[in-house]
């Protein structure tokens, strides 16, 4: 035999081979998961489908409930001149008005740090119109010189026309109904307590909690649509002086005159606050959250259960020929990740679809998919699949490779 037949072949061309090897044996674990996963399609479907319907669902009704929660101030919201409600102190939220005395403004106006003060008239009067058709409607009175707090949003006709005789404004799911099958326009006529209102504009006003149509008009004209009391002022809005905190004008506000003065932003939180104490609007939905998280984590812990554990068999033949509990651990958690990206994937595409349907839809306007919902239903959806693969995993570790060879 030559000398050259027994040259040995150098170590550095094979030094790589483990290697590769190891890293080829992690990827056909990951590919034998997923067709363990998949070769079971009746059950991998189910899967699915538990994730999605309670994505979808849990996302469907926190996202309502969050539009519920921003109607109940869009009043408030709509109303972008003033940093400041002054009301009576026992006010709890903004359609609870208890009038305030006219000789208030002017105490008001004389706080140090108010820049200006004006009325605000709230009242809720019956609209109809000529057809016949009528509905109590939300009616705001404004500062007849400022006209502050008029609407920002206008379809047709501009907030100027408010100091016309007569004149309205009204908004466009307002008008539909009034004026059903009617394109909007403007010269409309009214009428609220025997007096005519005539529409010289059409708003694009946030929708309320209830489905009252919402106008706009001068002080003077509001008083009389509803009817004249002793004491006609709701609220009265005001702007702070510049620097001047608000709270420290709440402050002043209460000192001399006796009453509440606030942000709008703490009025709206304190009418939300309201509403979720005195009604079942967070019971309701938060039962039916409650039921998509519990049928979510049920059925789909179940479903990924049962799946483990006709599939021990397989499990315990990766275990006799070496296989490590960390990589069967990952397979797992492989399989519970991709059934829980599809479902939560199919979920949110659902209720995209609703929310596109109904959002241009007067009665659920302003209803929308928020970017946070989709983010809480993502943990939401990571916490099913992790209660899901919790009792795969404990049933698969404490398996012994010898299943294989029982009968």
């Amino acid at each position: 035999m030559s000398q050259s037949a027994l040259v040995l072949p150098e170590p550095a061309k094979t030094f790589d081979r483990p290697v590769r090897r190891a890293e080829g044996g992690k990827g056909a674990m990951n590919f034998v998961a997923l067709r363990m996963l998949t070769g079971d399609r009746a059950k991998y479907l189910g899967l699915t489908f538990a994730i999605a319907f309670s994505s979808f669902l849990i996302a469907q009704q926190v996202s309502i409930f969050a539009g519920l929660l921003n109607r109940m101030r869009s009043q408030i919201v709509d109303i972008t001149d003033a940093d400041i409600w002054v009301m009576d102190p026992a006010t709890q939220y903004v359609d609870e008005v208890y009038a305030l005395r006219d000789d208030a403004l002017y105490r008001v106006r004389g706080v140090r740090g108010i820049r200006w003060a004006v009325p605000l008239f709230k009242g809720q009067p019956v609209a109809r119109a000529l057809s016949g058709r009528f509905r109590s409607v939300i009616l705001l009175g404004l500062d007849d010189a400022s006209l502050a707090g008029a609407p920002r949003k206008m379809i047709l006709g501009s907030t100027q026309s408010l100091r016309d005789p007569d004149a309205v404004i009204i908004d466009l799911a307002g008008y539909h109904f009034l004026f059903p099958g009617q394109a909007p326009r403007l010269g409309d006529v009214l009428e609220m307590n025997d007096r005519r209102a005539r529409i010289v504009g059409i708003s694009d006003a946030s929708a309320p909690f209830t489905s009252f149509p919402v106008m706009f008009t001068r002080y003077s004209l509001a008083v009389n649509y509803v009817g004249r009391q002793r004491t006609q002022m709701s609220f009265i809005l005001a702007k702070a002086q510049p620097g001047v905190p608000v709270s420290e004008i709440g402050r002043r506000v209460a000192e001399a005159t006796g009453l509440r003065a606030i942000s709008a932003e703490e009025f709206g939180r304190m009418t939300i606050s309201y509403y979720m104490a005195h009604t079942g609007i967070p019971v309701n939905f938060g039962l039916t959250v409650a039921i998509g998280l519990i049928v979510g984590t049920v059925v789909a812990g179940q479903t990924f259960y049962i799946f483990t554990i006709e599939n021990l068999k397989q499990f315990g033949a990766l275990k006799a020929i070496g296989t490590t509990d960390l990589r069967i651990v990952g397979m797992i958690l492989l399989q519970a990740l991709l059934v829980g990206t599809v479902g939560y994937s199919i979920g949110m595409g659902m209720t995209a679809v609703f929310f596109s349907i109904t959002a241009h839809q007067e009665a659920t306007r302003g209803i929308v998919l928020l970017w946070q919902t989709m983010a809480g239903t993502a943990g939401v959806v990571l916490f099913i699949v992790a209660v899901a693969s919790l009792m795969s995993v404990r049933r698969v570790l404490k398996l012994e490779p010898a299943i294989v060879f029982r009968g």
